[in-house]
């Protein structure tokens, strides 16, 4: 069965345009409030709105996902693609150190980064009008030999603020880039991250912890 929709896959843009197929029915994200360089659009329409902290292109409106220049309960589906690493130090300053923090946006501390997903998920709220759909995407970590769980992060977030999960995707890495002080393990390698597809209920409470 060819087209079969599954909650497993290796390739992001498949898992996409399954979420598109079961839970926007126009077949197109209406906003994406992390947009960057617009990576997940190669093979599917874009959002009709796009926002990023740092625009990388002319099309895309300068805002942060926290405070999205939308009125409320004005848009029917949003994506965010939030930074998932935290930390500080020589590994974000220096061509020698950690490749991987440097590829990617960092929050500096887990506390931070945890105060950006729930300042988010309260504006996604906002925004979205009842029955609108919000796809989340998290990957969990382990940080200062820590096991960080946010795929439950993120569930919990959204249960706390007017949103019930409605599926949930997992995107299987095919390999990943690994430093050096990686290599002494305490616990098992993430090769995996999580597409979370969660419903604004109609009779949402506003903006809890």
């Amino acid at each position: 069965m060819d087209d079969l929709i599954r909650s497993v896959s290796t390739d992001q843009t498949e898992i996409l345009k399954w979420i598109l197929k079961l839970y926007v029915p126009d077949g197109r994200f209406e906003a994406d409030s992390t947009y960057s360089k617009g990576g997940f659009y190669k093979d599917i329409p874009p959002p009709r709105l796009r926002f990023d902290l740092n625009p990388q292109s002319e099309d895309v409106i300068q805002a942060d996902c926290r405070n999205l220049p939308i009125e409320d309960e004005s848009i029917s589906s949003l994506m965010f693609d939030p930074p998932f690493l935290a930390t500080t130090g020589k590994s974000l300053e220096s061509d020698e150190g950690n490749i991987i923090n440097r590829r990617f946006t960092v929050c500096r501390s887990e506390a931070e980064l945890q105060e950006l997903y729930r300042d988010a998920v309260r504006e996604a709220q906002r925004v979205l009008k009842p029955g609108g759909i919000f796809v989340f995407k998290c990957q969990d970590k382990v940080s200062s030999g820590k096991q960080y769980w946010m795929h439950c992060f993120a569930y919990e977030l959204a249960m706390k603020n007017g949103f019930e999960a409605e599926d949930l995707f997992v995107l299987v890495a095919k390999s990943r880039l690994v430093a050096n002080w990686q290599r002494n393990q305490k616990h098992a390698r993430k090769f995996c991250s999580f597409f979370w597809v969660f419903r604004k209920k109609k009779t949402a409470q506003l903006h809890q912890k």
